[in-house]
């Protein structure tokens, strides 16, 4: 039965396993085989992208698969040439699986409901549910599981933020989105992780207040205060976001060893300091590399 991993609600019921299959496959990376031989992958981009281009290019040709870069101008795809509708046939007639990088998660949805093949977001204007998937390979390779465990995402309320909040309520993890109130995560999304987690036995909550936030974190998170897109000009977000930068000061009030994590691409000196970015606590490349495992264990669960 054809499977898509659009949200991070994709995986309610098996992100546990897809995570350890992230740290197994990572493990045996070289000596795994090839699982993926004679499958295919379309990889459309809309927007740029370094970690989610490469990851799975890398990922499906390791696992013995073909992927097939397609920038999304060189496609007849969207307004007067071809429906959303119509591409995703074609698609599904070609290739074993799609992997839509897009501005618009109402495009993702159209895409995902038409493909008779798996399609996987690596990125739309709601969520970035690989990326969480990552993310919580990253913690519990550095924290040894999840329970009991406080994650604070600091910063813009973005698509990270809003999968953050669905992937720390299905593993059990507290979570605060301590976010600027004219820049929180979307509404429906944080009060449908909040009831996830109350019956999960943890905690999803909201701050305006960084300081006190942090206290005893066992995570701290940010992304980029501008993310692609977004128009809002630099200094209008440095004085919306000024406070929320995580730097020494805010990491000195979490747990001595609390993590440091951010998605990249990273403005130094904006959301993060180079002392923290750079600096012992910092898990910000594992993470960056745990893309690549955490795609080849979506590309398995969805393709094999």
């Amino acid at each position: 039965m054809k499977r898509n991993i659009i949200s991070v609600l994709d995986m309610k019921d098996d992100m546990p396993e897809i995570v350890d299959l992230a740290i197994r496959l990572k493990k045996e990376r070289g000596h795994h085989g090839d699982p993926l031989k004679g499958k295919s992958l379309a990889m459309i981009f809309e927007k740029p992208s370094t970690r989610t281009r490469i990851s799975f290019d890398v990922a499906m040709s390791e696992l013995g698969g073909h992927p097939l870069y397609i920038e999304m101008s060189s496609t007849h795809m969207g307004g007067h040439n071809e429906t959303v509708e119509d591409t995703a046939r074609v698609l599904s007639r070609l290739v074993h699986g799609v992997m839509y990088r897009a501005y618009d998660y109402k495009v993702m949805d159209r895409i995902g409901d038409t493909a008779t093949v798996p399609v996987i977001s690596g990125l739309d204007n709601l969520e970035h549910p690989c990326q969480a998937l990552a993310d919580m390979m990253t913690i519990k390779e550095k924290k040894g599981g999840f329970r009991g465990k406080k994650f604070v995402y600091l910063g813009d309320g973005n698509n990270v933020c809003n999968s953050l909040l669905y992937a720390c309520a299905i593993m059990g993890i507290d979570m605060v989105a301590c976010c600027p109130a004219v820049r929180m995560p979307n509404a429906e999304i944080m009060l449908g992780a909040a009831r996830l987690a109350e019956k999960n036995g943890c905690h999803i909550s909201a701050s305006h207040q960084p300081k006190e936030a942090c206290q005893d974190a066992d995570v701290l998170y940010t992304d980029t205060w501008v993310s692609m897109g977004d128009d809002t000009p630099v200094e209008t977000a440095v004085r919306i976001f000024k406070d929320y930068q995580i730097n020494q000061e805010l990491l000195s009030l979490a747990k001595p060893d609390c993590i440091v994590m951010h998605c990249l691409p990273a403005h130094r000196g904006y959301e993060i300091t180079d002392d923290v970015m750079d600096g012992p606590q910092s898990a910000v490349f594992d993470q960056a590399e745990n893309r690549l495992h955490a795609q080849k264990a979506v590309l398995y669960t969805l393709l094999k």
